[in-house]
C-alpha cells in the first residue's frame, strides 16, 4: 500500500470512463428512445473538489450522450472526449495527453471494461478500476476500488489521492 500511496502523491490528472465507472453500467431506455444514466452524488462531489483543488479531470467515453455531456459541463469539466468507436479510445487518450503535455506518471485512469484495456495497460499510468470491473481489467490494474462503478469508485480514488496530497477539504 505504501507504493500505491507514493504514486498518489504524484497524480495531477484524473481520467474516467463513463459507463461502468461514473455509472453502474445500466442504461435506462425511455419510450421516446432517449437513454438516461444515473450517477452517484458522492462521485459528483469528489470531481467538484478535485477541480476546485486544481486537478485536471478528463472524461473519455465511447458513448455520446447529451445528458452526460451537459452534466459534466455544468460541473465545469472541460476535457470531455465522447463518442467514436470503443476500440479507438486510446487515440483520444493519446491526443489528450499530447495536446496538454501530460506526463503519464501523473495520470490516474479508471476504466472497467475491455475498451479501456489498452490505456490501463500502459506502464506509467496509475491504472484503477471499480470493484465490479471485468476480470481482464482487474488483472492489469494497479488499484481496484472496493466500490462498484456508479457507487462511489470515483470518490474513492479522488479522495485517497487528495488526502495523501493534503488537499481533501475535511
Amino acid at each position: 500500500m505504501a507504493a500505491l500511496q507514493d504514486r498518489f502523491t504524484h497524480i495531477k490528472t484524473f481520467i474516467f470512463d463513463v459507463d461502468g465507472v461514473l455509472t453502474d453500467g445500466s442504461v435506462h431506455l425511455l419510450a421516446s428512445g432517449e437513454r438516461f444514466r444515473t450517477v452517484h452524488i458522492r462521485d459528483t462531489y469528489a470531481i467538484e473538489q478535485a477541480l476546485k483543488a486544481g486537478f485536471q479531470v478528463g472524461i473519455l467515453s465511447s458513448s455520446n450522450a447529451d445528458g452526460v455531456r451537459n452534466w459534466l459541463t455544468n460541473m465545469k469539466v472541460k476535457d470531455i472526449f465522447m463518442g467514436g468507436p470503443s476500440d479507438q479510445k486510446v487515440h483520444a487518450y493519446l491526443g489528450y495527453i499530447a495536446r496538454d503535455g501530460l506526463n503519464e506518471s501523473e495520470i490516474l485512469y479508471m476504466g472497467d471494461d475491455l475498451p479501456d484495456y489498452t490505456i490501463l495497460s500502459r506502464p506509467d499510468v496509475l491504472s484503477t478500476c471499480p470493484a465490479d470491473a471485468v476480470d481482464a481489467i482487474q488483472a492489469i490494474c494497479k488499484y481496484i476500488s472496493p466500490k462498484p462503478g456508479g457507487g462511489g469508485a470515483v470518490r474513492d480514488v479522488i479522495e485517497q489521492v487528495m488526502r495523501v496530497q493534503g488537499k481533501w477539504p475535511f
